[in-house]
């Protein structure tokens, strides 16, 4: 068998090589989401990427016998590194068929290019942005993901654990909860709420997209104080909240971004979107033309889904009932509307506070994923 060449991308044709890469793997899967072209291309160029302001990436495609067969990028996220000390390499748009001594080759290339770079750990698998595309798939194969979670072969796993990488944390975790069902917790959740918006300590308000800016402010300090109690958490720099949250203008229903006020101060955030992946799923990446007509078809069905990708409550708040009156504010708003479940993603088994949060809701859980850690 021919040996195995790592070569870093260099042109615009290993550009496009390395976006496409993904059909070769997923072609046949009906439950893989393709990730847009122009998006992602926009997301690995350094004139262009949110991720090339705060660190460094090199994008990597493996070649045999003249043809590709994997794919995989390195990178340091160097506020990151200096927030906790730690300089660490992140592995992502990791790619490869089915043999592993492709995905050796790949991850040995990246230790490589860590040690180079004087890293001294390697963690992922995350697409530049930790937010985005987060693990690999450890179970829940019945259903597409929604938006920012990602989907992998089962043979990944095997590969990673393999190569000597070891669980980086406890699994993260997506959630799931029927919004049209009558549940006793569900029930018991709007009787406490109901007691709660009596006492009028705590009040729940809709966005303003007319002044996000300081919206985002509210945001990233929220962020950065709710989620400080993780133990892998790094302090997330307000650049980079700003870019994370600027897609809700176009896509969120700002009924359905709320804050939590007392006496007027923010004391917790928790956004729904529609999950775009229903649509996206049917868009081919965008790769042609035509691809175009078949989202803008898809788009205009209204969306199953309402995703939730974060329950932020300041930690002196967390046994005031600000997440009931989050969820049933929520509950009550989505009814409304034409959403038939919503996730819950992701959350970490670590957290000492979501899942308990999720099961007191009889939500369950529907995904897990896996991140992992080696030294170089």
């Amino acid at each position: 068998m021919s040996a195995v060449e790592i070569r870093r991308v260099q042109t615009r044709r290993e550009r496009r090589i390395f976006l496409t890469f993904p059909w070769r793997i997923y072609h046949n899967d009906p439950l893989w989401v393709p990730p847009l072209i122009p998006e992602r291309a926009r997301l690995i160029d350094p004139a262009r990427g949110p991720f090339f302001k705060r660190g460094t990436a090199e994008f990597f495609i493996a070649w045999r016998a003249g043809q590709p067969v994997g794919t995989i990028c390195a990178s340091e996220d160097r506020a990151a590194s200096h927030a906790i000390g730690v300089r660490e390499c992140l592995f992502g748009f990791f790619e490869c068929i089915e043999d592993y001594p492709v995905a050796r080759a790949l991850l040995d290339h990246v230790r490589g290019w860590a040690h180079q770079q004087g890293l001294s750990t390697l963690y992922g698998p995350f697409n530049l942005d930790r937010e985005d595309s987060y693990g690999v798939l450890v179970e829940g194969r019945d259903r597409p993901p929604v938006i920012l979670c990602g989907h992998t072969p089962p043979y990944y796993l095997g590969f990673l654990e393999r190569y000597g990488l070891e669980p980086a944390r406890g699994d993260n975790l997506a959630f799931a909860i029927d919004v049209n069902e009558d549940t006793p917790a569900l029930r018991r959740l709007s009787r406490l709420a109901a007691w709660l918006r009596r006492q009028g300590h705590i009040t729940i308000r809709e966005a303003d997209f007319s002044r996000w800016q300081e919206e985002s402010v509210h945001v990233h300090r929220l962020m950065n104080s709710a989620l400080a109690h993780l133990p892998d958490h790094i302090p997330w720099p307000l650049d980079a909240v700003q870019a994370l949250l600027e897609p809700f203008l176009t896509l969120a229903d700002p009924a359905l971004i709320l804050f939590a006020e007392v006496d007027g101060h923010p004391v917790g955030f928790f956004p729904g979107l529609p999950d775009i992946n229903e649509a996206f799923i049917h868009a081919n990446g965008l790769r042609f033309p035509w691809d175009y007509v078949r989202l803008w078809w898809h788009w205009r069905r209204p969306p199953e889904c309402l995703t939730i990708k974060s329950v932020l409550v300041l930690p002196e708040y967390w046994s005031k009932g600000v997440a009931v009156l989050f969820f049933d504010e929520m509950l009550q708003r989505i009814r409304a509307r034409s959403y038939r479940w919503v996730d819950l993603s992701l959350t970490s088994e670590d957290n000492p506070y979501t899942p308990r949060l999720a099961a007191s809701l009889d939500a369950h859980v529907y995904k897990r994923y896996r991140v992992y850690r080696m030294p170089v």
